[in-house]
């Protein structure tokens, strides 16, 4: 009897299987000074207890997107250990802060299936949620990925796709209890732009880039306990090379976005996302914002900026996206769309 675990496979998942995912997860400081060492990451609330405390929160939060890589890593070895590809993302909201010392787990439910017209693979749809210690739930999303199958004849599933809505609405973000950016300090926070200073549609080039390393995406997948064997088995791919996590590509975006979007502190929701190509070692990523859309919270001083969030292989100046075609130009990477906490 084979004691080791193959992951599942595109027939193993049924509609309304729920899945706890292994191993809980305690995040603290080192997670902080890590993920700080790998991604140019600088905002201010996320960097001081004290300028956090006069944001009116108990102490600085572990970063948004440390929550997101831990919960996420936490379901690859259910739900995309034998994934060809992760597609997209829908309806995420960070629902609470994540504080250093607290411990999360994961657990998602299938709400969608969609065998491949090849027959080799299928679209398997996820809707998953990170809890802490207390069983609160800090945030939770839907993911799409496309995952082989172990026998190509096998007899396909009923195809269901769920109705994912285009965007998190205004009203339904969470602000943390106690946020006030009433006595926001635009000095130390890096920028003096607020909301108003940001028009719809308007692009921001953030300029700088970085090259990736190999070892530093391995160290940072590691990090998040992700085991999908594209990222570190040169022998999965015909290429013969490690596929970046996308989520490396993303941290690495929204930490370049800090230049000329260093206000825009908390992720608060993950309104769709797609990994348009692949990235790999050598590739230096830049960074562009599109404002989509802007709104006022109840809280003090605090507003929300929609923000489109693109990731680039080469030069970004040119904001480019998609081709005549309406497909992703190679040298585009990611495309987010999500919501930010700002000061009004």
């Amino acid at each position: 009897m084979t004691k080791t675990n193959s992951g599942r496979f595109f027939e193993d998942y049924k509609i309304g299987q729920v899945i706890r995912h292994a191993v809980p997860r305690t995040v603290a400081e080192g997670e902080r000074a890590l993920y700080h060492a790998l991604y140019p990451a600088r905002h201010a609330l996320y960097s001081s207890d004290e300028f956090a405390a006069d944001c009116g929160l108990d102490g600085s939060p572990i970063d948004d997107l440390i929550a997101f890589h831990t919960v996420f890593g936490k379901t690859v070895p259910d739900i995309s250990l034998n994934a060809v590809a992760n597609l997209g993302y829908a309806e995420g909201r960070w629902l609470r802060p994540v504080m250093p010392g607290d411990t999360l787990r994961a657990q998602s439910e299938v709400i969608g299936l969609k065998q491949n017209s090849n027959g080799k693979s299928g679209v398997v749809y996820v809707r998953t949620q990170g809890l802490n210690q207390v069983g609160e739930p800090v945030l939770d999303y839907v993911r799409w990925v496309m995952v082989r199958k172990r026998d190509p004849d096998a007899a396909a599933p009923e195809t269901v796709v769920p109705d994912l809505a285009d965007a998190v609405a205004a009203e339904d973000l969470i602000v943390p209890d106690g946020l006030s950016f009433a006595d926001y300090d635009f000095e130390l926070a890096g920028e003096s732009h607020r909301l108003g200073d940001y028009e719809i549609d308007e692009k921001i080039d953030h300029v700088d880039g970085v090259t990736i390393e190999e070892a530093e995406h391995m160290l940072a997948t590691r990090l998040w306990q992700n085991t999908a064997k594209v990222h570190f088995d040169a022998t999965n791919r015909e290429d013969g090379k490690r596929l970046i996590y996308g989520g490396h590509v993303i941290s690495m975006a929204r930490a370049l976005s800090f230049n000329g979007l260093a206000n825009a502190q908390m992720m608060v929701a993950l309104n769709a996302g797609a990994h348009a190509n692949p990235c790999f070692a050598g590739d230096t990523i830049r960074a562009w914002s599109e404002v989509l859309d802007k709104a006022e919270t109840s809280a003090p001083g605090v507003g929300a900026i929609r923000l489109r969030l693109v990731a680039t292989k080469g030069d970004s100046a040119n904001f480019p996206l998609k081709g005549e075609d309406g497909k992703y130009l190679p040298e585009v990477l990611l495309d987010l769309d999500y919501w930010a906490l700002i000061p009004v």
